[in-house]
């Protein structure tokens, strides 16, 4: 039995998903939110979005459940009045599914599907010593003759691979295709028809394209990626690919963290301001104009080199390098949210001011309900569609504002892998002739894919809690509606 570690940013990540869950309950229960999340569903991009952060979400979970091994005993006979000896080193459950990508190390910088180093080195041939590209000691180790089977080898793995995705999207369109004539009592061409067209009334459509493309994806992945580094190695020679699904954990944590540090200040000092007015709100906006004309990047800096300092003055505190670079990226994600909650605190004191003037909080004044009563039964509800599509919004900018601390030098621990760390150490690789240019590539598109996804899914947040942004916007009426409507217009 392995020793289980909790790290800060896992247990705040497991509270994180546990209140996620929690709104969805109240949510579900409420008929008016229930009611405004099923527009959110029915939008295909929030759809496949949702599906694509879904993902994400899942393999920082993975990320976070982290544990010590449990080491053998040394003498066979001893083993059972021996004391119980664990690893020194901390893994997650991530890790031990990757962990072939995660033990292949090579000796440095290799391109993608590579089977040979990508700098030649003195290497000793018949005798005699020559410069060469080195065979990798993982890439395309399984080849005997890498000039001749490598292209071979790399199609028909990836065909197997595809193919493999391809059957698995197959089957999944036909389970929801006869889910749907089952639901509909239509024959099964009728329902593979209404599903194609996307004539259904959620956005299977989309929902179905976007997992097919998953799949396919990860059924190439899981065909390649045992024997070949897919996205190339870094200088140290670790896996670009594994290094870039671990910087997910990283981004997701500050997201999360950092959204949730905005929130109590912002609530607290916005309906405090809209309600009570007078030298109270004076004194909340003098406190949140002076915060906001201090830069946010030399506030969030100093901030961090103080953290930095403290670290390095009380090693003790630590049991081990990954306890303390956690810690720093548990407070970076506090320190990020300390000035990000003035916004939010402006829009809220705004709406505030109006619900204090409207009829069913006056009569609550005048039936002798407390200033709190109020405020929690009548102000803070009728606010938490603002809380909801500025915390789904704030997510995609403190995502990017993590990678370009990391990029400068102030952000995660250099131990910690991050998409600016990524960017970071790729930075001089630009320089180099022939380029190293798959460090870069790989963060990136990882780091855009991430934060497109959470801006789609934000858009369709927003559509459906404020409806001033969804008054003017066109949607498409499926091919029935259409026809109906011209049949109707005819007639």
């Amino acid at each position: 039995m392995p020793k289980f570690v909790f790290l800060a940013t896992d247990l705040a990540l497991l509270a994180i998903l546990i209140g996620i869950g929690v709104y969805i309950r109240h949510a579900a229960r409420s008929p008016s939110l229930r009611q405004t999340w099923i527009q959110v569903l029915k939008n295909p991009s929030a759809v496949s979005a949702g599906l694509v952060l879904l993902l994400f979400f899942l393999l920082a979970t993975l990320d976070s459940v982290h544990f010590r091994p449990r080491l053998p005993a040394a003498d066979a006979a001893a083993a059972s009045d021996a004391p119980v000896a664990y690893s020194t080193r901390t893994l997650s459950l991530l890790d031990v599914l990757l962990s072939g990508p995660r033990e292949a190390v090579e000796r440095t910088y290799s391109v993608p599907l590579g089977t040979h180093q990508f700098s030649k080195e003195s290497v000793l041939v018949n005798g005699k010593m020559v410069r060469d590209f080195p065979r990798l000691a993982y890439g395309g180790r399984h080849l005997q003759d890498p000039a001749r089977d490598w292209l071979p080898d790399v199609l028909r793995k990836s065909a197997a691979g595809l193919a493999a995705g391809l059957l698995a999207s197959a089957a999944l369109w036909l389970l929801v295709t006869w889910r749907l004539g089952k639901n509909a009592a239509q024959p099964l061409g009728a329902s593979f028809t209404r599903l194609w067209h996307g004539d259904t009334a959620y956005p299977w459509r989309a929902a179905l394209w976007t997992l097919s493309v998953l799949l396919l994806l990860v059924g190439w992945l899981a065909a390649l990626w045992p024997y070949y580094h897919v996205m190339g190695t870094d200088q140290t020679g670790n896996d670009v690919l594994f290094q870039a699904i671990k910087s997910v954990r990283t981004a997701i944590v500050i997201g999360s963290l950092a959204t949730l540090a905005t929130l109590p200040l912002a609530i607290l000092f916005g309906v405090l301001a809209g309600y009570f007015k007078g030298w109270v709100d004076d004194a909340i906006q003098y406190l949140y104009t002076v915060l906001s004309s201090i830069p946010s990047v030399l506030l969030i800096s100093a901030f961090v080199l103080l953290i930095q300092v403290f670290i390095d003055k009380n090693p003790n505190l630590f049991a081990t390098g990954l306890e303390r670079a956690d810690v720093r990226l548990f407070l970076l994600a506090v320190v990020l949210g300390i000035p990000g909650w003035a916004q939010l605190a402006r829009l809220l004191r705004a709406e505030t001011l109006k619900l204090g003037e409207l009829d069913f909080v006056q009569a609550a004044r005048a039936f002798g309900v407390s200033d709190a009563g109020i405020m929690r039964r009548h102000i803070l509800p009728n606010l938490m569609h603002i809380v909801v599509i500025v915390a789904v919004l704030d997510f995609s900018g403190l995502v990017l504002y993590e990678a370009v601390l990391s990029y400068v030098g102030v952000g995660v621990d250099p131990s910690t892998n991050s998409f600016g760390t990524m960017i970071n150490g790729a930075r001089n690789e630009m320089s180099r002739d022939p380029v190293v240019w798959w460090n870069l590539v790989t963060a990136f598109s990882f780091m855009v894919t991430l934060v497109l996804s959470m801006t789609l899914f934000s858009s369709a947040v927003r559509e459906a809690f404020d409806p001033r942004a969804r008054s003017f916007r066109v949607h498409k009426l499926p091919p029935s509606r259409t026809a109906s409507a011209a049949a109707s217009s005819k007639s």
